[in-house]
């Protein structure tokens, strides 16, 4: 039970071609560059993706990739079964295990996780790209405050290495900090 990079990847791809496209193809380098992800991935997970009919390919001058349907069709669950993520967390309990543990605890944790891979996808099946572009904006505040809050933090921190060190860093050692700064 477990959702890999590849899953993650791909819905934050899809998310990013979703905001970004107003009808027009995006190319793979722009969405790797705003995303930090490897163009070679994106590369393999938007074949994918196309292939599974959630995307189309443009080419030519001004080429790039397109979503195949409204963003309102297009769920969790399509995408990331697109890439082939599995996040059934019953998917380990078949074949020798069943034999061998044939008891009654057996079956009511495998019924459990079953029961609970069924909530899983039909939870991934209601939500749509469009629900999560619809919800990016109550994100972005929080992601610019953080942003500020980080730039923040970085400013003091320069100001305070270099008015209390000469240009040193009080975590120079990696390991632990000064002895002056703990007593303060």
């Amino acid at each position: 039970m477990r959702l890999t990079s590849k899953g993650r990847y791909a819905v934050r791809a899809m998310l990013d071609l979703t905001t970004h496209s107003n009808g027009n193809p995006v190319r793979l380098q722009e969405i790797s560059e705003r995303q930090n992800i490897s163009l070679h991935y994106l590369e393999q997970l938007f074949r994918k993706l196309r292939n599974g009919q959630a995307v189309k390919s443009v080419r030519g001058p001004g080429g790039g990739y397109v979503l195949s349907r409204n963003m309102d069709e297009i769920t969790v669950k399509d995408i990331l079964d697109c890439v082939g993520e599995n996040i059934n967390p019953a998917k380990d309990i078949v074949g020798t295990e069943a034999e061998a543990a044939n008891t009654v605890e057996f079956h009511l944790s495998k019924n459990y996780f079953q029961n609970l891979g069924f909530i899983m996808r039909d939870y991934l099946a209601t939500t749509s790209l469009g629900d999560l572009v619809r919800k990016s904006s109550e994100v972005q505040g929080d992601v610019e405050r953080i942003n500020a809050e980080k730039a923040q933090q970085q400013a003091n921190n320069a100001a305070t290495t270099a008015t209390t060190d000469g240009g040193m860093s009080a975590f120079a050692s990696g390991i632990r900090t000064s002895i002056g700064e703990i007593n303060q």
